[in-house]
């Protein structure tokens, strides 16, 4: 068989094809003594194959011998069945095996730690395939639309001096003769690029060295961030409303499939790609969660996840919250002039359960404000003399936030747990595979 005659199976169905050459790996295979039926996979689809032992006994027996993942070349007759799992079949009249496989570690019903302990197996499953999918997605809408409203792609170093989301969360790791820390955020660095840019933004890896074993968390995740020049928290907010919408709507456009395969809620998302998000302060936040819901929040006090869970399912749609409290806020999130109490800030929840997805505020441009908070953190604010000095060459108002690539995936795909929204987790309790 030529290699160039081999098409997908998800190719092979769209283009209405008679005669068939397929290849990928047995994902099921059943005998009985007149059939062998495989479902074969690839990566963009399953196609159950039958082998009949009256036509050709010899096939027969080979296809006998085969294991799951087994990896095969096979070529036959296309036609409908909707017996079958995906509706179609393909009676085989020819068949390479490239590999028998070893009997495979993972069989149904298996331990979530297992599956984690086969990670490099397990990305073989229908499920993680389809999450892999969205979050290619994901992450090819985020870069599109920045891009189209003109904001450049902009790199902030890895290895960093300082902290910049709390000294306890740091990765400390040997640099040469000294100490460097893995990267909080780009945050940082993007303040310095706005005044070279004026828009920008980026999507890459970011350390948290949490000690938290939730479904939420991860030590190693992504995230897209942006920064822009003259922005104001109004305006920041709005950013991020529609580039959450239109995340949605790709996903809509390119993973129907997918999104079926994982039994998601279609009809939901496709609510959330037109509704309208509501922008509230925390003040507002704390009467609703008091008063609806007797939940007896007091001002000041962060919100955790069961009230972020109740604010999202009260709106249910994704909703902006803005105006945290200063005194709990990173350093360089400034305070408000009508009300100092409060800090320019937000965080978007996504509804669902799924909690903050988003993070964002305006920049303060207050240097002795900015030393005293870090002081007051244990910090030493000469570290970030480099980061002052960009509020005394031209310094402008600016905002930016943060998107975590992972919770994104996780609300887009309906995943109980984050690890699954990333190929290799890396947790707390979990380094390998």
């Amino acid at each position: 068989m030529k290699e160039s005659k081999y098409t997908t199976i998800d190719e092979a169905l769209k283009k209405d094809l008679t005669q068939v050459y397929l290849r990928g790996w047995v994902f099921r295979q059943r005998a009985s003594n007149k059939f062998v039926f495989i479902v074969l996979r690839d990566e963009s689809d399953i196609i159950q194959c039958v082998i009949s032992k009256s036509k050709n006994a010899e096939l027969f027996e080979k296809a006998e011998k085969l294991t799951i993942e087994s990896s095969i070349k096979i070529s036959g007759e296309l036609k409908e069945d909707e017996r079958a799992p995906t509706g179609f079949e393909v009676s085989v009249s020819d068949m390479e095996i490239i590999q028998i496989a070893e009997p495979f570690p993972i069989t149904e019903h298996q331990s979530p730690e297992l599956l984690y302990d086969n990670r490099h197996l397990w990305l073989r499953s229908r499920k993680l395939n389809a999450v892999l999918k969205i979050r290619h997605t994901v992450v090819g809408a985020i870069h599109e639309f920045f891009r189209s409203l003109g904001y450049y792609e902009f790199d902030a170093p890895i290895f960093q001096p300082s902290q910049s989301e709390g000294g306890s969360t740091l990765f400390e790791v040997k640099y040469f003769e000294d100490i460097m820390y893995l990267s909080q955020t780009w945050q940082l660095y993007a303040e310095a690029g706005i005044f070279s840019l004026g828009k920008i933004y980026n999507m890459g890896p970011t350390f948290r060295a949490e000690k938290s074993k939730t479904s939420r968390h991860l030590a190693e995740f992504w995230m897209a961030e942006m920064e822009a020049a003259w922005m104001t928290l109004d305006e920041l907010t709005e950013v991020a409303k529609d580039e959450i919408r239109f995340i949605v709507q790709e996903v809509l456009k390119h993973n129907k499939k997918e999104l079926e395969i994982l039994e998601r809620d279609i009809k939901l998302l496709e609510h959330y790609a037109k509704a309208e998000y509501p922008t509230i302060k925390y003040a507002e936040a704390l009467d609703i969660l008091n008063n609806k819901y007797q939940m007896d929040v007091p001002w000041g006090k962060d919100l955790r996840t069961m009230e972020e869970a109740k604010i999202a399912e009260h709106f249910k749609v994704p909703v902006v919250v803005t105006h945290y409290p200063t005194e709990i806020m990173g350093f360089y999130k400034p305070p408000s002039e009508d009300n100092p109490k409060e800090a320019l800030c937000f965080d978007m929840l996504a509804p669902e359960g799924y909690c903050e997805i988003i993070g964002g505020s305006e920049r303060s441009l207050l240097v002795d404000d900015m030393k005293k908070r870090l002081k007051a953190e244990g910090e030493n604010p000469e570290i970030y003399d480099w980061y002052f000095a960009l509020r005394r060459y031209g310094s402008v108002p600016h905002s930016g936030y943060g998107l975590g690539v992972e919770r994104v995936v996780q609300w887009m795909c309906g995943l109980d747990n984050i690890k699954d929204a990333i190929a290799f987790p890396r947790t707390m309790l979990r380094k390998a595979p």
